[in-house]
């Protein structure tokens, strides 16, 4: 019967899918440069970070992601190497090398890259605490490689640790644009405005051209009412933000890194696959039409 639910479902999947490879991507004029960021954990950022990238790669961008976050979890998502002896953003925070000779090709797809976390990125706030321009490393570490590389990016996302520590101040002074998941639970919005105000203070003090540009609802789970009403709620508070694609809780998102994946390339005709790819091409259609 074609018009069981399942059916329907798969259709629409059919659709969607359709539509996504229909989709030709403008490159944006210079690369754009996203942090993920959100202090409350589990909320999707890492799985967006990745997933995001992979998609904007299987649609022609040059993508490459920094692993700010110790635990290295974008790093295994993209099949890196982080082991404590591998060299990584560590070694080009702390000025022994440059980001270029740092970056490695993920085996994910062309035009995927990243600079992996390792376990030395611990104690970084505490070995550059005093340094003179500690929240610009990063910012001057990406300058650099944007002016010296042949092969710029059109994009780089910074994934940052769950905390507002020195980390994630390096990635908002580095950033133009911050992307915010947030959830679609009940404690979804619990920091977001303490967010908001740190983000503007960085603003003010640190980068006149950060923005809060992207902001996308994760984890929805359709069957409650609850989900609905964050939507609603999020969309109500970021109107112009806000990307109109939402992830789905699902289980193909949720395993994917298990086996050093995103779920782009695990299961592309998935419902969490479908809606990452639609959310990057929205992010990058968004950036066309403001001149990004």
């Amino acid at each position: 019967m074609n018009d069981t639910p399942l059916a329907q479902e798969l259709s629409q999947s059919l659709q969607r899918l359709t539509a996504i490879d229909a989709a030709v991507l403008a490159k944006p004029a210079n690369t754009r440069i996203f942090t993920v960021s959100n202090q409350k954990g589990g909320v999707g950022k890492t799985t967006t970070t990745v997933n995001i990238a992979a998609a904007l790669a299987s649609k022609g961008m040059r993508v490459l992601v920094l692993d700010l976050d110790p635990q290295g979890n974008a790093s295994t998502a993209l099949n890196i190497p982080h082991h404590a002896e591998i060299r990584s953003l560590y070694e080009v925070l702390m000025g022994e090398a440059e980001l270029e000779e740092v970056i490695q090709i993920s085996s994910e797809l062309p035009g995927l890259y990243c600079v992996p976390a390792t376990i030395h990125l611990t104690g970084l706030e505490m070995e550059i605490s005093s340094a003179v321009a500690r929240e610009q490393r990063l910012k001057t570490a990406i300058q650099r490689y944007l002016e010296t590389t042949m092969t710029p990016p059109d994009y780089i996302f910074i994934d940052c640790p769950p905390s507002l520590g020195l980390l994630t101040i390096n990635a908002w002074t580095a950033a133009s644009e911050i992307l915010v998941p947030i959830q679609c639970e009940y404690y979804a919005l619990e920091g977001v405005d303490q967010l908001l105000k740190y983000i503007d203070l960085v603003r003010k003090q640190l980068n006149p051209k950060l923005e809060l540009s992207t902001v996308l609802l994760t984890m929805y789970d359709g069957r409650t009412r609850l989900a609905e009403d964050v939507v609603n709620f999020v969309r109500d508070k970021f109107p112009t933000v806000t990307l109109g694609s939402v992830i789905p809780r699902a289980v193909r998102v949720s395993e994917a890194p298990s086996f050093s994946r995103t779920v782009i390339t695990h299961d592309r005709r998935s419902p969490g696959a479908i809606a990452y790819l639609e959310a990057a091409i929205e992010i990058a259609t968004r950036g066309a039409q403001l001149g990004r």
